[in-house]
């Protein structure tokens, strides 16, 4: 992964998952994250919910297909300031470990928010990223 890469990935506030289920069909949504190395964290519940978080259409997939991609991106007016991050990974659930707990105190350090919503004892999303892409509008000079 680039610098401008993580760096990226640092300070974004929002990523889109992208998830197959068992038929090939597609389902995206807009998770917060925290990146810690070469593994995106994100939390399942701690927001309100239509279903359990065990029920959810990306953990369903998940359990189906454990590959999924996620994209952060920035866009500006002025489209010199463009920039997009790929990656694309295995996902499981996590429910305890070293990661997990990893997980939870990065989430908390990058969304304040959960200082009013519990995470510890609620599941985990891990992405081990495989592969990256991206793209900046910058000369390829400065990449």
């Amino acid at each position: 992964m680039m610098d401008w890469q993580r760096a990226l990935l640092e300070v974004a506030r929002v990523a889109r998952l992208a998830t197959v289920d068992a038929h090939g069909q597609p389902h995206v949504v807009p998770i917060v994250f925290a990146l810690d190395g070469e593994r995106v964290l994100t939390p399942l519940v701690g927001k309100p919910k239509r279903v359990a978080g065990g029920e959810l259409q990306r953990v369903r997939n998940i359990a189906a297909n454990d590959r999924v991609a996620l994209v952060v991106d920035y866009y500006n007016e002025d489209w010199q300031q463009l920039v997009w991050v790929q990656l694309r990974g295995r996902a499981a659930l996590l429910t305890n470990g070293d990661a997990y707990t990893t997980g939870i105190a990065l989430l908390h350090q990058k969304y304040a928010q959960y200082e009013h919503v519990p995470l510890d004892g609620r599941p985990l999303i891990e992405i081990v990223v495989e592969q990256v892409r991206g793209w900046r509008a910058t000369p390829a000079s400065e990449r």
